[in-house]
């Protein structure tokens, strides 16, 4: 199985450790990599959140320890926003980058989306970071953004939520069930399936019927059918199966509105100044999940959208765009350091 290890080299990779019991762990680390420096006054410091197969490893090439390269590197880096901040990306609970996760034992818990926050709750207690100048994620990791803010309030200044949920909806669960079918019947190629699966949800119609119509290899398979083993192949490379099952498990019992009386009255509890964006051809994540959020957070002013033919990635693959809402919701001048 894929997915960091001990003894492999550490790359940038830092680690927080947290010795007490924890959502049924004995206790739990954290991976998480930083860029910048904190200031005196602990107020410059930004939370990068990663989607479902993401890692710490936002910005910078591949290297020892680090397979793929960053994957908001047009975010994280000098001359780009987030250069006068300090920024903190966690590999996530359960994740296969460093943190505790299925891959580490068996009888690995089931936790949630407000689990793993948290647990990012104590890695910035650790870090001194008493609140945060914003939080940014796309898909999982806005799942996580949105828990933050509706769990810790006090501690996000400013929230930037792209393509993202309040709660999974029947067809976002029904989607995954699939995959985590395949995975169960067989760890290996079944994560290979769920990858091919996720994929096409990933992707909007009329960029795949652009890129490769009906178009057929020499070996007379569809080109798209390559496509798609691509990416199932390079995703059994760098990650766990068991991880992919428990985070998606994560993300089909995310509701941020559980126990709080509704999903309305949970984000009314936000007080972060906040951005939600949406992307015009998502399918998987559509703008009206994003438009739930940007009426029911009292600090949104209106649901933006990305345009873009890439789907759902497209909050990874629209640099340009993103960077703008992120220049937007925190300016250069207010991470001096």
């Amino acid at each position: 199985m894929s997915g960091w290890r001990f003894g492999d080299p550490n790359g940038r990779r830092k680690w927080f450790s947290h010795a007490e019991p924890f959502a049924g762990l004995p206790g739990f680390q954290l991976a998480y990599e930083t860029w910048g420096t904190l200031n005196a006054e602990a107020s410059n410091a930004v939370l990068v959140l990663h989607a479902l197969t993401g890692d710490s490893h936002v910005a910078g090439g591949v290297e020892p320890g680090h397979p793929t390269p960053g994957w908001w590197d047009s975010l994280v880096g000098k001359g780009k926003p987030l250069d006068a901040f300090f920024v903190v990306a966690p590999n996530v609970l359960g994740g296969c980058q460093g943190s505790t996760g299925p891959w580490q034992y068996p009888g690995f818990p089931g936790i949630t989306i407000r689990d793993q926050v948290a647990a990012e709750v104590h890695l910035a207690d650790y870090l001194g970071i008493g609140q945060w100048a914003a939080v940014l994620g796309g898909s999982m990791g806005g799942m996580r953004a949105v828990e933050w803010a509706v769990s810790a309030p006090e501690r996000v200044n400013s929230l930037l939520l792209l393509a993202t949920t309040a709660q999974a909806s029947a067809e976002q669960i029904a989607l995954a069930s699939a995959q985590l079918h395949a995975i169960k019947a067989d760890p290996l190629e079944g994560l290979g399936v769920a990858r091919r699966i996720a994929h096409i949800s990933y992707r909007s119609e009329q960029e795949l019927q652009a890129r490769f119509g009906r178009e057929k290899q020499e070996d007379g398979r569809f080109e798209v059918e390559s496509y798609l083993d691509h990416h199932a192949a390079k995703l059994t490379r760098r990650f766990d199966p068991a991880s992919y099952v428990t985070l998606t498990d994560a993300m089909n019992s995310h509701d941020v509105g559980r126990g709080r009386g509704g999903v309305r009255a949970a984000l009314a509890r936000i007080s972060a100044r906040t951005i939600v964006a949406g992307v015009d051809s998502d399918r998987l994540y559509p703008l009206a999940q994003q438009r739930e959020l940007a009426a029911g957070i009292p600090g949104s002013d209106g649901l933006r959208v990305i345009s873009s033919p890439y789907g759902h990635d497209a909050f990874l693959i629209e640099s340009e765009q993103v960077g703008a809402l992120v220049t937007e919701l925190v300016p250069v001048r207010s991470g001096t350091r």
